[in-house]
């Protein structure tokens, strides 16, 4: 018979939630110090241990990072050490430069059964869909169809992508204030289509990785939903397991 008495929460568990409804709701930016443990076991009346716990979690799911004789900080994705995250497609001679992100379309539509399923949103609510491509060392590699919430990213438009430098990441934390903290992936080899084929260079049946990724901001809420074709031929995804 099931119980309906509550589940129990460790103190710490609790502390860590009440932070993240505090960067949730921008009380702490990214790449902002956040109050030091004692000041925070003050806040929250527990002791500096049970704060320690929580940010110890927090760190270890990349939503913290410590500096030594710094503080505490909220991960940025502007950090450099942030862009290999969630990018794993590494050329086969081990160097790591950063890719050139070319937008190629961004429209507004609204939400199928499958974009409403993996985004949590009703069917018929408005999304945003775009296409970009990944050059490294100008040469396409990863051609990636995106697709969005509206109501989170209201306002975003093709020539607004173009306008950016960065990483699309440090995009969407920049200028709507949604930060990717964790990401789920399905990996599959497929055959280039013609789109795949014609915009990364090569013939149609080429071999490629799909890479299909949802990813999550706070309180594992999905923001963005995207299938990638990625272009092994001189790169290969690179995972590390521990």
């Amino acid at each position: 018979m099931a119980s309906n008495a509550p589940t129990f929460s460790p103190l710490y568990r609790q502390i860590k939630s009440l932070i993240v409804q505090a960067l949730e709701s921008g009380e702490w930016r990214p790449g902002e110090a956040i109050p030091s443990e004692q000041e925070l076991a003050a806040r929250f009346g527990v002791s500096q241990g049970t704060v320690r716990k929580a940010v110890d979690e927090l760190a270890a799911e990349n939503v913290l990072v410590r500096k030594q004789g710094k503080g505490t900080f909220v991960v940025s994705h502007h950090d450099p050490r942030q862009f290999f995250r969630f990018l794993r497609l590494v050329p086969d001679d081990g160097s790591l430069t950063q890719p050139q992100s070319v937008p190629l379309d961004c429209w507004r539509a609204k939400a199928g059964q499958e974009a409403a399923r993996v985004l949590q949103i009703p069917v018929g609510d408005p999304i945003i869909i775009l296409r970009r491509v990944l050059k490294f060392s100008g040469k396409p590699v990863v051609l990636d169809e995106i697709y969005l919430p509206g109501e989170v990213f209201e306002g975003l438009t093709l020539d607004t992508l173009k306008e950016w430098k960065g990483s699309l990441y440090s995009f969407f934390e920049t200028r709507f204030g949604v930060r990717m903290l964790r990401a789920e992936e399905h990996i599959r080899a497929v055959a280039a289509d013609r789109m795949a084929a014609e915009t990364l260079g090569v013939k149609e049946g080429t071999p490629l990785l799909s890479v299909e990724r949802v990813t999550y901001t706070y309180n594992d809420r999905p923001v963005e939903w995207r299938r990638g074709r990625y272009l092994t031929t001189q790169y290969h995804y690179h995972n590390e397991l521990t």
